[in-house]
């Protein structure tokens, strides 16, 4: 439930062709690629001096917000798709409180004359989902680039729909569960590539002045849906247990909201990029025309054409990456996978699915036993927490937000799991445990308080740190391969989460933190700070091999002064940390 963004990948044409390609020799290191052919590519589009430029850049700053709703609209549709997991994921756990759907889905307990779900069956079909998101994002996501991004995005969502057709023509029959098991499985493989694709779409079609606030909106979207959900949930567990309608309303709201998403993709035109890519050149410098409000021959448009058709050149002649590439320690490709996939796997065991699961039971001890409602109340704090995220991401640093997050998060750990071990269902969870209204009180400001933390830190900028590491070459593959881990430890701790919580309750709080211990040392020795750096200077940093801790005095090549020490920032006098490092 982190409703977190997958990241734009090559969302920078015009950054991505500041420096030479490179590209790896036979003894694995970096070798520039200096040839006639890829001189061209990078220099014979280049039409305007430093002071022309300016003058373009300053001549699209100065277009409004207002000067491009439409733009924006547009954007806003692509973004959809964040809605819709949203959507999905708010419902699914209100599902199993409802009297209907444990008739249709659950066991039947005779002893005590009611339908129930066991622990493992809990997991599987909450969980199952996160497995099809993974297998669909590495096999389904590069539908994008054979077919384009509105075509691939089309079908993607088509194959969630499917999914979601499935789990609303669950007849009853002894193993119907196993039907909506599959069901949930076939939507994940739609919503894993539509997590891949949407971001990138986004980045491909805002006006560059705008991009950074576009791309976000898939985040918001993500919110949006999950505080809808829960909502819908809130209006369909009043209508008898007797009617399907209390579970079928809300799936059948998930595939309206993706038919929605398919309608709207007719007003989307076609990415430039793509266009570009695929020699459709007239129709590339169309696209880039109506996304920026121009005629063609506009000089706005002609720069923003040119730069994308050099670093599309410049892709081609650079070649495709091999397997191989992504273990090359020289180039220290293999040292930003492994990064890209701890700060994810990292991003799962901060534990915020560990408080939606268990915000139920916190808010049942000072009166709100309508679990629904409580699941309303979360919602709206991880909406306005991620809005108030738009503020901080982009003004402070990576590494400061991202150490700050865990350190936040690991006092509420502190808070929360100790008042919960000692004051809260002593005994276990039964109407007549010994409890406590004013730890529930305290309870439910620090999980309050944690959401807060996590959509401003570690939900956002687990994503953004993985987007700015990876070279051009190999960053498909390498983000392929770290968000592949995200969905996989969503799918670990979904299943495993009721067993735990049902053997150890709330001390379960201490294991997330002692995750996020982990997670704030694990960012000091391992992340160096990207903040205002292109992606050309990103990988120039890594190759420096600067130490992450010092990384935030660390300045490019082609702006250093006389005075700079770069050395000094590759070598500490505190042996221990070099040894760590």
């Amino acid at each position: 439930m982190s409703g977190s963004v997958t990241p734009a990948v090559g969302a920078n044409s015009a950054e991505q062709v500041e420096s030479p390609i490179s590209t790896p020799s036979n003894n694995n290191s970096i070798t520039e690629v200096k040839n006639d052919d890829l001189e061209d590519a990078l220099n014979k589009e280049q039409k305007y001096d430093d002071a022309e430029l300016k003058v373009l850049q300053d001549s699209m700053k100065s277009k409004g917000f207002s000067q491009f709703t439409g733009v924006v609209f547009l954007c806003l549709l692509i973004s959809f798709g964040g809605f819709i997991f949203g959507f999905d994921t708010g419902t699914i756990g209100g599902f199993f409180n409802m009297g209907n759907f444990k008739q249709r889905f659950g066991s039947y307990h005779k002893g005590r004359k009611e339908y129930y779900f066991t622990n493992a069956r809990t997991g599987l079909m909450v969980s199952i989902f996160n497995v099809g998101c993974a297998i669909g994002g590495l096999a389904l996501g590069g539908l994008s680039d054979k077919y384009g991004r509105k075509m691939g995005l089309t079908i993607v969502t088509f194959i969630y729909m499917v999914g979601i057709l499935i789990q609303i023509c669950c007849q009853p029959h002894n193993h119907v569960w196993v039907q909506y098991f599959i069901g949930r499985l076939i939507a994940g493989l739609g919503f894993g590539a539509i997590a891949v694709i949407c971001p990138t779409f986004l980045a491909e079609t805002a006006p560059a002045n705008l991009r950074s606030i576009c791309v976000t909106f898939y985040q918001l979207m993500i919110t949006l849906g999950i505080f809808l959900g829960y909502c819908c949930n809130y209006g369909t567990k009043q209508y008898s247990d007797n009617t399907t309608a209390q579970w079928r309303v809300a799936v059948g709201l998930c595939f309206a909201w993706a038919l929605a998403m398919i309608g709207g993709m007719t007003f989307v035109p076609e990415s430039a990029r793509y266009l570009i890519q695929k020699d459709r050149l007239e129709e590339g410098k169309k696209s880039i025309a109506f996304l920026n409000k121009a005629s063609e021959d506009d000089a706005i448009v002609v720069a923003e054409f040119d730069a994308i058709l050099a670093a599309v050149e410049a892709e081609r002649l650079a070649g495709e990456a091999t397997i191989k590439e992504l273990f090359s320690t020289k180039t220290k490709v293999f040292q930003r996978l492994v990064m890209g996939v701890m700060i994810q796997s990292l991003q799962q065991l901060t534990g915020d699915n560990y408080f939606f699961y268990y915000g139920t039971i916190v808010f049942a001890a000072v009166g709100l036993s309508d679990s629904f409602q409580t699941a309303i109340v979360i919602g709206i704090v991880n909406f306005f927490s991620t809005c108030v995220s738009l503020f901080f991401v982009d003004r402070f640093g990576r590494r400061q937000l991202l150490m700050a997050g865990a350190v936040l998060m690991v006092c509420c750990y502190v808070v929360f799991a100790s008042v919960g071990v000692t004051s809260l269902y002593i005994g276990g969870y039964s109407a007549d445990a010994k409890t406590s209204k004013g730890a529930g009180n305290c309870m439910i400001v620090f999980t309050c308080f944690y959401i807060f933390c996590f959509a401003n830190t570690w939900a956002p900028l687990a994503y953004v740190i993985c987007a700015e590491s990876y070279p051009l070459r190999v960053k498909n593959k390498c983000m392929a391969i770290a968000v592949g881990s995200n969905w996989m430890w969503g799918f670990l701790i979904s299943f495993f989460t009721p067993f735990i919580t049902s053997a150890i309750r709330f001390a379960y709080g201490y294991v997330f933190m002692g995750c996020m211990v982990f997670a704030f040392l694990y960012v000091f020795f391992t992340i160096p700070e990207t903040q205002n750096l292109t992606l050309e200077e990103v990988n120039e940093m890594w190759l420096d091999g600067v130490l992450p801790w010092k990384s935030a005095s660390w300045v490019p090549a082609s702006k250093r002064g006389d005075d700079y020490d770069g050395e000094a920032l590759k070598h500490d006098e505190k042996k221990g940390l070099k040894k760590f490092f």
